[in-house]
C-alpha cells in the first residue's frame, strides 16, 4: 500500500516540485496540496494522510502551529508530520519538536533525503540525523514538554531500559544491534514494545523522554 503524502507550502513552485517528486516513486503518493497551515490541518482531517510534509512559514496559520493541532499533545490521532523548512536554526527544530513533529529537513537537501525522510517518519522512525538529535534535545529536554506522571519507565524491563538509553544516545536499530548482540528484528521489536508500553508515538518523543526522565544526560 503507498505511503499518503500531504504537501503544505506557501509558494506553489516549491509545491509542483514536491508533488512531483513524490509521485515519481512507486511507492508514495500525494493525496493532496495546500499553500497555508489552516488548509493543512482541514486536509488532513479530512484525507488522514500517513504524512504531512510541512513548510514553516505560511500565511493564516504557520507550519508550527498547524503541526501542533495534527500532532501536539491531546490530539486524538495524531498526524505524522515531517517539517521542511529553509531555515536551518536551532530554535525552529525545537519548537517542530515540541508541536508534535515526528521529524525536521531542509528545503535545499537533496531530493533523495526527501523521499528517505517521509519513509522514514512514515514508519515511525525518527528522521533527525543521531548528532543533531542529541545536541538538541540535549539542549532543550527540559523544555519539550512538561512532566508526564502517566508514563513510568518502571513498566519496561531492564533491556528495554538499556534499548532505550541506547536511541536516546543516537544509535540506530543496526548499532544497537551490534552494541548488545542481537538481530536487528530483535531490536525492533524492544523499540516497538518501549513506545507502546510508555505511549510514545516515535523515536523522536522516546529520546525526549529518556533525557526528561534522566536516564541519560
Amino acid at each position: 500500500m503507498n505511503i499518503r503524502v500531504l504537501v503544505c507550502d506557501d509558494q506553489d513552485l516549491i509545491r509542483t516540485g514536491f508533488t512531483t517528486i513524490i509521485d515519481a516513486q512507486p511507492d508514495l503518493e500525494v493525496v493532496g496540496v495546500c499553500g497555508d497551515g489552516r488548509a493543512a490541518v482541514d486536509l488532513a482531517q479530512r484525507l488522514h494522510p500517513d504524512v504531512v510534509v510541512m513548510d514553516v512559514r505560511m500565511p493564516v496559520l504557520d507550519g508550527i502551529e498547524a503541526t501542533r493541532l495534527l500532532a501536539g499533545v491531546g490530539v486524538p490521532e495524531p498526524v505524522k508530520v515531517l517539517v521542511v523548512t529553509t531555515f536551518n536554526l536551532d530554535e525552529y527544530v525545537y519548537e517542530a519538536l515540541r508541536a508534535g513533529a515526528s521529524g525536521f529537513l531542509l528545503k535545499d537537501a537533496p531530493s533523495e533525503q526527501l523521499l528517505s525522510g517521509i519513509r522514514t517518519v512514515a514508519s515511525g522512525a525518527a528522521l533527525l540525523a543521531p548528532e543533531v538529535t542529541r545536541q538538541l534535545v540535549g539542549r532543550y529536554a527540559s523544555r519539550i514538554s512538561p512532566p508526564d506522571v502517566t508514563r513510568d519507565d518502571d513498566a519496561l524491563t531492564p533491556r528495554e531500559l538499556e534499548v532505550l538509553r541506547l536511541i536516546a544516545g543516537g544509535m540506530s536499530n543496526g548499532e544497537i544491534a551490534a552494541e548488545l548482540v542481537l538481530s536487528q528484528e530483535t531490536v525492533k521489536t524492544y523499540v516497538s514494545r518501549i513506545l507502546t508500553k510508555l505511549d510514545l508515538r516515535d523515536r523522536v518523543q522516546a529520546v525526549v523522554y529518556a533525557y526528561r526522565r534522566g536516564l541519560v544526560t
